[in-house]
């Protein structure tokens, strides 16, 4: 090849590879992920076709995670000191509380490693309509342990299932408490 074949060859592929964005196919997720979609499949439901991308810290100071196609979010958080995550739903903005009605008043958090289980039950916020949540929180003696979880948030709306994985990543404004 010519330099200039190179140069336009390069070119071409830097214009290709800057102009997918979000609303583009999915990222192909690493290795970890593609066993949680696996364990995923195991509850009843698929996580291909939903996106897959990094959303910040979420207005409490979580993970967040898309559940259903973006319709809803949710955000993971945990207090190490009273080995207690708590969960949040939130609208497609990834900050307004979005009560929702779950199938037995519970979702359910799947950590990958160590590999435990949690059940959140029902906990509204003022202003939560009777019946429904926004808040769900759990406790296990292994979320004590000071470190990155990373897992699925599941539950049943309406009869449909939905499930978000996230992965806790170091954040640099606040410590993990």
């Amino acid at each position: 090849m010519t330099r200039p074949m190179v140069l336009t060859a390069v070119a071409i592929l830097a214009t290709a590879i800057s102009s997918v964005g979000c609303s583009q196919a999915p990222t192909p997720p690493k290795a970890p992920a593609k066993a949680a979609a696996a364990k995923a499949s195991d509850h009843g439901h698929s996580h291909d076709g939903e996106h897959n991308h990094e959303h910040g810290a979420g207005p409490h100071d979580g993970t967040l995670a898309d559940w259903g196609g973006g319709k809803y979010h949710v955000e993971f958080t945990v207090d190490h000191d009273k080995k207690e995550a708590v969960v949040y739903v939130l609208g497609a903005d990834m900050k307004t509380p979005s009560p929702v009605k779950t199938a037995d008043g519970k979702l359910l958090l799947t950590i990958r490693e160590p590999a435990f289980q949690v059940e959140l039950v029902a906990r509204p916020l003022s202003g939560d309509a009777e019946g429904t949540s926004s808040c769900y929180g759990g406790m296990h003696e292994s979320l004590g342990v000071v470190r990155e979880f990373a897992g699925t948030i599941s539950g049943e709306v309406g009869g449909t299932p939905f499930a978000g994985d996230f992965a806790e990543g170091h954040h640099e404004d606040h410590d993990h408490n």
